[in-house]
């Protein structure tokens, strides 16, 4: 079992750059590209048989529950930073130690999310201006979908320690059963027993368990010497404080992007129930779009994280100038598939009877689509200086970013003559701001 294992644990601290980076990423984006398919299976299936107002509530869901899952996720990410310098040092002690340590406070902390959740559903509804004809989907559909939310954090949590080894394969299989399960569950809920948006959401949770407990299980029977020991569940302060460094930044970054984005939904939800169903399609696209430059910037991250603890600065500038390059390419040839075929997109989620939802969507998606190597460029400052162990420089680059969206979001689009165009223009202005000065600040400070 522990040969095997070491086969599919891949050290970036040795041999061919680009081999390895993309041999590991590669997994990586594929796995995170297929976790939006939980969502979108949902976007298609209410889309195509429920309706618009019924997509709308779903897609109003969508940024909330995004928002809330990046809270896991950047704890998630923190620790995998954490694990692939001990990685990197060759340190099982302190990865199993970190293990206990990050289960515990990120494990505590989606219970006690789960329950204010529930405890302040209606409150939050209402927070979100959410017209009134949707609000009754959009409670149903978050009382069945929120029961899928410690799911999350076991899938997103052991496939973090899994990858901050070097194994990225594990996760995209378990995921990839799980999509398939999702898709079969959410057609026979909807169309064979009626349920309608509760069946998507069911489904939804349903795939998502599947997902997170074949996770955890893999990992305590393909990982023997990882699994916890008697003295690794102890209180170790100099692991704790440098997990809660790496996981409190890198949250605080994750879920400072998505808070972004739940201010500019209340903006679009202004605009009514047509914008709403048009944004609610368009940023799915969109986020599918650029999704596997985000996770290359995760994995480039692994890979900057590992090198750090074996301490190979010249294999860090050399990784980063090959990372630059081929997100330039990626962004470049997404931009223009997406631009040219926007409206295409939209037609797979909205009926082609709904012609002002599919125009407003291509509106957005060919202003967003032209300019993807700004964010692209903003995925790989970010795993860096989480990698290097100065996740602070991300929340600074957040708040640049989402900073200049949100303001400029709610200026524009009270202009008459701009309206809903200002929210999609201040996106890509957001993301180029930032990279301005991150830029200017890496090479200013030589920081690789």
């Amino acid at each position: 079992m522990k040969s095997k294992l070491q086969m599919k644990n891949r050290d970036l601290t040795s041999g061919n750059i680009t081999a390895g980076l993309w041999a590991f990423a590669v997994p990586f984006m594929l796995g995170n590209i297929l976790q939006q398919f939980y969502n979108l299976v949902d976007t298609w299936v209410v889309g195509r048989y429920i309706g618009d107002h019924a997509l709308a509530a779903v897609g109003a869901s969508y940024t909330l529950l995004t928002f809330l899952t990046s809270v896991v996720i950047g704890l998630s990410l923190g620790t995998g930073s954490f694990l692939s310098i001990a990685f990197g040092k060759k340190r099982q002690d302190t990865i199993r130690n970190g293990i206990f340590l990050s289960a515990c406070m990120i494990g505590l902390l989606t219970l006690v999310i789960m329950g204010l959740i529930y405890l302040f559903l209606d409150p939050i509804i209402f927070l979100l201006q959410v017209p009134k004809e949707l609000v009754g989907d959009m409670r149903l559909y978050l009382v069945y979908v929120f029961a899928g939310f410690f799911a999350t954090f076991l899938y997103n949590y052991f496939s973090n320690v899994l990858r901050g080894m070097g194994n990225s394969t594990a996760p995209l299989l378990f995921l990839a059963v799980a999509v398939v399960l999702n898709v079969v569950l959410d057609l026979y809920f909807v169309l064979g027993l009626h349920m309608g948006i509760r069946g998507a959401a069911v489904a939804t949770v349903i795939a998502q368990y599947g997902s997170g407990i074949g996770t955890l299980l893999y990992f305590w029977f393909a990982c023997p010497q990882y699994r916890l020991r008697r003295e690794d569940m102890r209180w170790n302060r100099q692991n704790f404080q440098s997990i809660l460094s790496l996981s409190g930044f890198t949250c605080l970054q994750q879920s400072m992007m998505n808070f972004g984005i739940l201010l500019v939904q209340g903006v679009v939800n202004s605009f009514g129930a047509t914008v709403m169903a048009a944004f609610t399609v368009a940023v799915k696209i969109d986020t599918i779009a650029y999704m596997p430059v985000q996770d290359f910037g995760n994995a480039f991250s692994v890979f900057v994280a590992q090198n750090f603890g074996a301490k190979r600065p010249e294999r860090i500038r050399a990784g980063a100038k090959q990372a630059v390059a081929s997100v330039a390419c990626f962004c470049i040839a997404v931009s223009g598939a997406v631009f040219a075929f926007a409206k295409p997109l939209m037609g797979i989620f909205v009926d082609s009877a709904s012609r002002e939802t599919i125009a407003i969507g291509v509106g957005y998606l060919r202003i967003e689509g032209a300019c993807y190597l700004g964010i692209g460029l903003l995925f790989l400052l970010y795993g860096y200086y989480r990698a290097v162990e100065r996740p602070g420089m991300s929340v600074i680059l957040t708040i640049l970013s989402l900073g200049t969206r949100v303001v400029l979001a709610h200026v524009l689009s009270a202009i008459p003559a701009v309206g809903v165009v200002g929210i999609w223009v201040s996106i890509p202005i957001g993301w180029v701001v930032a990279d301005v000065f991150g830029i200017w600040y890496t090479f200013s400070r030589k920081q690789i």
